[in-house]
């Protein structure tokens, strides 16, 4: 069994995932006592990849839930799934992070570092064969961003050979819920660099917009918002926990997704996506899931990915379909649009079909893409980043928490040099790859 491991940090992270445990949850058939109420042998055969059996038939989540200040803890524990996580797994300190990713990263969460790793070593070793760790967070709240790149460091230096999977939520152009946002998201991704395999961006502004254009919702929640990011999550995951025609994992995902190390920032879309009123309208086919997936308008990161090319991409169907219709859809998006695809990773879209739909719908889809119009992001947060940093402004309560100036200035020569390396790769063609290697014999 390829056990999953999840981490959800700060008040964003615990939000996303106690969505997403009421989701993976309702697929499996476990109420909010932990209790099986499923009508199905499916739904119990992979469900260790998630939870842990207890006494009585109980299952449990294998889940950390961590936050600097009480109030988000105290929120999932008196909110509808509350009583089905372990007491002992919940982690928060007294103060919480004020915004302050060095609060988080060096005093505050790093006195909490050590019991929250104490929870994942138990947790790992009950496992088979653990797969792979999935974190939620935000990149621009203090907790989410300072604690949670603590927590995926340090569980990278522990576990080098496992996948780790962060969902991170990234400013979004317009709205700033945070002034030192730019600050606390260079940061991150600094680290996010370095030490993940894959690492999904999701924006609020991109979840509004859905929200409002595709599912017409007149005043959207938090609620609505996350539903949208935990039904991709379960999604991406379906194929460990449910039988298919066509499996991907984690590390399936990573082999075939990430071209470069460093380039493992991935836009996410879900499909279908329609309004309450019109659903009765629209038949499910596999072209109209693939027409939707690739749909800029879908996508839930503020870039779009015409703006950029793709080095690659994955889909995950699920419901009954044929193989070979989504084989020709897939074959047939690259050969329309093979000018937004990189001519130099021939058949770059990795391929997932798993038979459970989600409940309530008859067929679904799940895209990842690896587009490099995920430099927009970036370079909007870096220059946000440049303008503040160079009056030094807010620097006294980063370097007031014991950080030191120099690594603000590595953080964005590193996010520089990403934005860059995803512009070198949009413009390289398939002559310059020929060029490079005659170059290297002649240094021979």
């Amino acid at each position: 069994m390829r056990e999953i491991m999840h981490i959800q940090v700060g008040q964003c992270g615990n939000q996303i995932g106690s969505k997403f445990w009421e989701v993976v949850s309702d697929e499996h058939g476990i109420d909010p006592t932990g209790n099986y109420h499923g009508d199905s042998d499916l739904q119990l055969e992979r469900i260790n990849v998630y939870y842990n059996e207890a006494a009585g038939g109980r299952y449990v989540p294998r889940a950390a839930l961590v936050d600097l200040e009480p109030g988000s803890i105290d929120w999932v524990r008196s909110g509808r799934f509350g009583t089905i996580f372990r007491p002992d797994n919940f982690v928060s300190g007294k103060g919480g992070a004020a915004n302050n990713w060095a609060k988080g990263h060096y005093t505050d969460g790093a006195e909490l570092v050590d019991s929250i790793m104490e929870i994942v070593r138990k947790e790992s070793e009950h496992c088979d064969c653990l797969q792979g760790f999935q974190l939620t967070h935000s990149l621009g709240g203090g907790t989410g961003s300072g604690l949670g790149t603590l927590i995926i460091s340090k569980v990278r230096e522990e576990y080098p050979d496992r996948i780790m999977c962060s969902y991170s939520v990234v400013p979004s152009p317009k709205v700033s819920d945070t002034v030192v946002e730019p600050y606390n998201c260079t940061l991150a991704i600094h680290l996010l660099v370095e030490n993940t395999d894959e690492t999904y961006i999701i924006d609020n502004e991109a979840l509004y917009d859905i929200c409002f254009h595709t599912l017409r919702l007149a005043t959207p929640t938090n609620g609505d918002l996350n539903h949208l990011v935990s039904a991709t999550m379960s999604g991406i995951t379906t194929c460990l926990r449910f039988p298919g025609q066509l499996n991907a994992d984690l590390r399936k995902l990573a082999v075939n997704m990430v071209p470069f190390p460093r380039l493992h920032f991935f836009m996410t879309g879900f499909a279908p996506l329609t309004s309450r009123g019109s659903q009765w309208y629209r038949n499910l086919t596999v072209p109209e899931l693939t027409q939707q997936m690739f749909d800029a308008k879908n996508m839930m990161a503020a870039c779009d990915p015409r703006h950029g090319r793709y080095l690659t991409a994955a889909t995950v169907f699920r419901g009954k379909m044929s193989m070979k219709e989504v084989d020709e859809q897939m074959l047939n998006v690259q050969n329309k649009n093979s000018r937004y695809f990189v001519e130099w990773i021939p058949n770059n879209v990795k391929t997932a079909v798993c038979d459970i739909p989600p409940r309530g719908l008859k067929m679904s889809a799940i895209f990842m893409g690896n587009n490099t119009a995920m430099q927009e992001p970036f370079k909007r947060v870096g220059e946000q980043f440049s303008a503040m940093f160079r009056r030094r402004a807010f620097l006294h309560w980063y370097t007031g928490e014991g950080m030191d100036e120099m690594e603000f200035t590595e953080a964005e020569s590193n996010m520089s040099d990403l934005v860059s390396e995803y512009q070198q790769y949009e413009e390289a063609t398939v002559e310059d790859g020929i060029n490079f290697y005659e170059e290297e014999e002649e240094e021979a």
